[in-house]
C-alpha cells in the first residue's frame, strides 16, 4: 500500500480493549468506592447525585475540549460537597473504582499480536486517549507485557487536553520527532477520532467498527476515515513491512 507512515498511534477504549459486564466485580467496585469515601447515604443515593455530577462533567468536557487532572474531577466535580484534603489524596484510587463499577476492562484478543507484529514492520506506536485515569492504562501496558512496544502515551487526563483537538496530535507527533503527515491514528469513534485525526494533517485515519460507538456517534460525511476495519487484526492488512 503506497503511504508514508511511520509511526502508529492507537486510541484504548473500544480500541485496544473492550468493557465486559461482570456484576460481582461491578458491585465490589461500587462498595469499595463508597467504603473509601465514607459515604453515608444508601448506594441508590450515593450513585444517583454521582452519575448527575458525571453527567455534567463529561458534558463541559466534550465541550471545551479540556480534560480535569483525576484531582480535580474529583474534588471539584464529583464529590465537592467532600473536603478538598481528604478527596484529592484518594483520586487515583476513586478513578479506578468508577471505572470498575461499568464493568471489566480486557484487551482485544488480538491486541498483543497486532502490537508486537506492527513493532517487527518497523513502525513506532504510540497511544492518544481520551481517559479520565492516569494510571490505569499504563499499568494495563506493564501487566500485558506491552509497555516496550508503545514510544508515547497521551492520556487526556494528563495532558489537560482531548480529542478532537488537533494539539493533542500535534504534541504527539512533535513529541516522537515524525511530521503528522507521516502519523497514522486508530480509534473507534467515526466523528471524534476522524475530526481530530483529519485536523491534525495525520496521514491516515482509521476506524475500528464498534456497534455501540457507532449508534451514539454515527458516521458524517464531513469526516471519512480512510479505512474502516472490523478486527484489529485488519491492520496488518494496511501497514505492511517498512
Amino acid at each position: 500500500m503506497d503511504h508514508n507512515i511511520e509511526a502508529i498511534f492507537l486510541d484504548v477504549g473500544n480500541t485496544l480493549r473492550i468493557v465486559i459486564e461482570d456484576d460481582a466485580f461491578q458491585e465490589q467496585a461500587k462498595k469499595d468506592l463508597m467504603q473509601l469515601v465514607e459515604a453515608k447515604e444508601t448506594p441508590e443515593v450515593f450513585f444517583e447525585e454521582l452519575n448527575k455530577r458525571w453527567k455534567v462533567y463529561r458534558n463541559q468536557s466534550k465541550k471545551s475540549l479540556i480534560e480535569a487532572s483525576e484531582k480535580e474531577l474529583w474534588s471539584k466535580w464529583l464529590l465537592p460537597h467532600y473536603p478538598t484534603e481528604k478527596i484529592a489524596p484518594l483520586a487515583g484510587k476513586l478513578t479506578r473504582l468508577w471505572r470498575d463499577h461499568d464493568g471489566r476492562r480486557v484487551p482485544r484478543p488480538d491486541v498483543t499480536k497486532v502490537v508486537l507484529e506492527l513493532s517487527r514492520r518497523g513502525y513506532i506506536l504510540g497511544i492518544i486517549a481520551n481517559t479520565i485515569t492516569e494510571t490505569e492504562i499504563p499499568d494495563w501496558l506493564i501487566s500485558d507485557g506491552l509497555a516496550d512496544y508503545f514510544k508515547l502515551v497521551v492520556l487526556s487526563s494528563k495532558v489537560g487536553i482531548r480529542k478532537p483537538n488537533p494539539q493533542i496530535y500535534w504534541d504527539a507527533a512533535k513529541n516522537i520527532n515524525v511530521a503528522p503527515e507521516c502519523c497514522a491514528y486508530i480509534g473507534d469513534n467515526p466523528v471524534r477520532d476522524v475530526e481530530g485525526t483529519q485536523l491534525a494533517g495525520f496521514g491516515l485515519s482509521i476506524i475500528l467498527i464498534e456497534p455501540d460507538t457507532m449508534k451514539k456517534e454515527p458516521p458524517t460525511d464531513e469526516h471519512k476515515p480512510d479505512f474502516l476495519i472490523k478486527e484489529l487484526s485488519d491492520l496488518l492488512d494496511i501497514f505492511p513491512q517498512r
